[in-house]
């Protein structure tokens, strides 16, 4: 397979510079280097005062009273088991299951993510030991609306008698799995405030990249080809089944539970019985209950494909993992995501080397945010962006060569309390010759967007285009006026694109 990837252009960092991944910001200005040389220096263990061990940092998490939080305990690892390690054998998703906190949408990503070894180290630095220099540090890497951050935590861990109340691990003694959960619920909040996601944001938390969903409802005709490439270029995929009546309904008949999210963790085209069959293996990440309709571990169909074939594939344990044909995960569940450094994947354009610009920006109620209307004067007091497209060598006319991203970057500490705005964008081609700097609204009097995105309430808006050669013209707006809301645009595109 051809080289791929995406080289910054502009961005919010330069290469080594402040939020870059060898560079990451400081969260809460914790420094851990710092703060471990000096623990060690004055023989002390770590007792973190911006995530303490307290019912503050759980939250009030549903299902549980009153009576119930007041019976968690904080423990340490090395109280939990003498032990313990903090990674044993390498990080795999078979290390750790999903516990009392919904936060599958996250641990789903975690378990796509250890197969992104590169990626796994620089989330989880692998220098961390319960044993050599041990203070009760340890530190995680996230990115963070455009910049790495590094968020440094105790080792003070949630409890229920003994049991590690959140994300737990299989084997009792590897805890890198659990101190990384810890690590995103203070970002987040609290452990509360990790319930209900989807993988979309954990995949970009965790990595940066570029997504794109897909409804299986209505699957692509090359999903299988999508997905091929997404595989070969290193990809993170999840996927979700489907909730309410139907939800329930899926799950009594074939074991899936409802209204879930799932790690996609390989494709295999095999041979039964002179048939070519596509097989889509799936991870649930509470570790347990899997699919037990065709291909499951005990399916009869198995015997049918070769004996090599069968070996490599068919682990009969229960891990949450499972096999089951492309039809049969088009139809039953009811969405996937698929996020990777750059967009290869979507057109299967390998040799492309895609540029990357990001700016921040923000709307300000009165000033800066005129909604979505176009033909209204406040329309134009909205940011203004400006790009060039240029010429790609072998792109037909028609293939798509844009992409852009508008993500709302929230004022709020605690994700449970942010409310995202209906966010969308306004394309308009930009005439020839036109002075460099803010444009008035004269210049597109006679000129709809060329193109006018979907507006959603989602933490990010990504759409992927075709535009001409030319000037063009990006407003990133509300649906409504007068919203105040940070943000930031990216623009992914074939060629050299300055984004101003």
């Amino acid at each position: 397979m051809k080289s791929i990837g995406v080289r910054m252009i502009h961005s919010l960092y330069e290469d080594g510079g402040e939020g870059s991944p060898s560079n990451p910001l400081k969260y809460k200005d914790q420094d851990y280097m710092q703060l471990k040389e000096s623990l060690l220096k004055e023989q002390k263990i770590f007792c973190d005062e911006t995530f303490p061990p307290n019912l503050d940092s759980v939250g009030e998490l549903e299902g549980f009273t009153e009576k119930n939080l007041q019976q968690i305990k904080w423990i340490r690892p090395l109280e939990l088991n003498p032990d313990a390690v903090f990674v044993k054998d390498g990080t795999s998703r078979f290390d750790f299951q999903q516990g009392h906190v919904g936060n599958c949408w996250f641990l789903a990503a975690v378990g796509v993510l250890t197969f992104r070894k590169g990626l796994m180290t620089q989330v989880v630095p692998v220098d961390q030991s319960f044993k050599d220099n041990y203070a009760g540090i340890f530190h995680f890497r996230f990115w963070r609306f455009g910049k790495w951050v590094d968020v440094v935590v105790d080792d003070f861990l949630p409890t229920l008698d003994e049991v590690p109340l959140s994300v737990s691990s299989t084997c009792g003694k590897e805890f890198w799995a659990l101190l990384l959960e810890k690590a995103y619920a203070k970002i987040c909040g609290s452990y509360k405030d990790m319930i209900a996601g989807n993988p979309p944001e954990a995949f970009k938390d965790l990595s940066g990249g570029v997504h794109m969903s897909y409804k299986l409802t209505t699957p692509l005709p090359d999903l299988w080809d999508v997905m091929n490439r997404a595989v070969q270029s290193k990809t993170m995929m999840g996927c979700g089944s489907f909730t309410g009546k139907k939800g329930r309904k899926i799950n009594a008949k074939f074991n899936l539970v409802g209204g879930h999210i799932f790690a996609v963790t390989g494709l295999k085209e095999v041979e039964s019985s002179g048939k070519k069959v596509k097989l889509v293996r799936v991870w649930n990440p509470w570790g347990e209950l899997e699919w037990n309709g065709d291909w499951c571990d005990t399916s009869d169909l198995w015997e049918t494909v070769r004996d090599e074939v069968r070996n490599q594939c068919v682990k009969e344990r229960e891990d949450g993992e499972f096999w089951m044909k492309m039809e049969d995960f088009c139809t039953y569940y009811e969405e996937m995501d698929i996020c990777c450094d750059s967009p290869n994947f979507v057109d299967g354009d390998e040799a492309c080397l895609w540029n990357c610009s990001v700016k921040e920006g923000r709307w300000e109620a009165g000033k800066s945010a005129g909604g979505s209307d176009f033909s209204a004067k406040e329309f134009w007091t909205n940011p203004q962006y400006r790009v060039t497209v240029k010429a790609v060598e072998g792109n037909q006319k028609g293939d798509k060569n844009v992409l852009l991203s508008l993500m709302q970057k929230p004022d709020e500490e605690h994700r449970s309390e942010v409310t995202y705005h209906s966010i969308g964008l306004a394309v308009f081609q930009v005439p020839p010759k036109t002075p460099k700097g803010r444009l008035p609204p004269s210049l597109f009097e006679n000129q709809e967007p060329v193109i006018l995105s979907d507006f959603y309430d989602d933490r990010e808006l990504i759409e992927f285009h075709c535009l001409d050669l030319g000037e063009y013209l990006i407003i990133p707006c509300t649906f409504d006026p007068n919203k105040t809301a940070s943000f930031i645009i990216t623009v992914y595109s074939k060629t050299e694109a300055d984004l101003e």
